[in-house]
């Protein structure tokens, strides 16, 4: 029976394992726990863990005399803050919009809601001069995020925005309610991972490009997206093939994107960048960009905690400037 080639190249590609590229480039005692945590997967422990706060509700109302236990919880969970009224027309979209979002994100952000009317010190504190108005708190600090009331899509790109700001603040926690163990989640985007792990790149481009369009800080469809570029890039190559052909001729610009997409791919991530990153020196014009755009997508699927990336970064800069 003949095979339509996309499928050929679907079976022949299940075997790229690209879901192990980060874990292969990370020291070994880095390893074992590394990989981006799906909303709500929390680490498995329950409130036992030392991440874990323990929570009513995510969605609650505070005061003044409850707020310092608010500032305490944003040094392990980002904690949302809906200042609002009862006589305010726009609270009353924003706020059920608010709850909603802050439940899907299963515990990785709390929502704290304070009627500015019953506590006039925490709206001067704030400084808010109209409602509704929307700020965060990460590790006692105040965040702030947008006023008036906006569709539900741009509070999620807030919120993303939100998480890697806390993130790289090392706050990293999440919350579960009653000390109960958060319940694991799948993937972010189950059918483009599923069509990932097939080795069908197309579709999975596709349907991460189509998360990105109406979520564009998606850090799960951005790393998808680049997983699938790689995957799409070594179809039919020999890792080994590709290394070669760049050491042979060292100035070729498609033979050192090529090689840096094996090594990385092998665990030797920062041989890739230290090759991209010397012909970026010696290049110009459009060689010059696609080499720097090679060095931004191989960030991405490796994820910015990783050493090769922090160092590349730097070294890119240098390179660039």
């Amino acid at each position: 029976m003949s095979m339509d080639p996309s499928q050929e190249n679907t079976q022949q590609n299940q075997g790229l394992d690209l879901s192990a590229v980060r874990s292969k480039n990370l020291p070994p005692e880095q390893a074992g726990g590394q990989g981006r945590t799906p909303a709500g997967a929390g680490s498995g422990a329950g409130a036992q863990d030392p991440n874990a706060v323990a929570v009513a509700s995510l969605v609650f109302d505070v005061d003044e005399a409850s707020f310092n236990d608010v500032v305490a919880i944003s040094d392990r969970v980002p904690v949302v803050i809906d200042l609002w009224a009862e006589w305010c027309g726009p609270c009353k979209q924003l706020s059920p919009a608010l709850e909603r979002v802050t439940e899907d994100y299963g515990g990785r952000l709390v929502l704290a809601k304070v009627d500015v009317d019953a506590n006039p010190r925490l709206q001067q504190a704030f400084g808010v001069q109209s409602i509704p108005t929307v700020v965060a708190i990460v590790k006692g600090q105040p965040v702030p995020l947008f006023q008036s009331a906006v569709p539900e899509a741009q509070i999620r790109a807030y919120f993303d925005e939100l998480l890697k700001l806390a993130s790289e603040n090392g706050v990293t926690g999440y919350a579960v309610t009653d000390g109960a163990e958060p319940e694991p989640a799948g993937p972010a985007h189950p059918e483009a991972e599923e069509a990932l792990a097939k080795g069908d790149f197309d579709t999975a481009e596709n349907l991460f490009k189509a998360a990105l369009a109406s979520s564009p800080a998606d850090e799960e469809a951005k790393f998808g997206l680049a997983r699938a570029g790689l995957g799409r890039r070594l179809i039919d190559k020999e890792p080994a093939d590709l290394i070669a052909a760049a050491e042979a001729n060292p100035k070729d610009v498609e033979a050192a994107k090529a090689a840096a997409d094996a090594e990385v791919v092998g665990g030797n991530a920062s041989g890739a960048f230290t090759r991209l990153i010397s012909l970026i020196r010696t290049t110009a014009g459009e060689e010059r960009e696609s080499l720097r755009l090679r060095v931004l997508e191989l960030f991405e699927v490796l994820g910015a905690d990783d050493p090769a990336v922090t160092k590349a970064r730097t070294a890119l800069m240098r390179a660039l400037f």
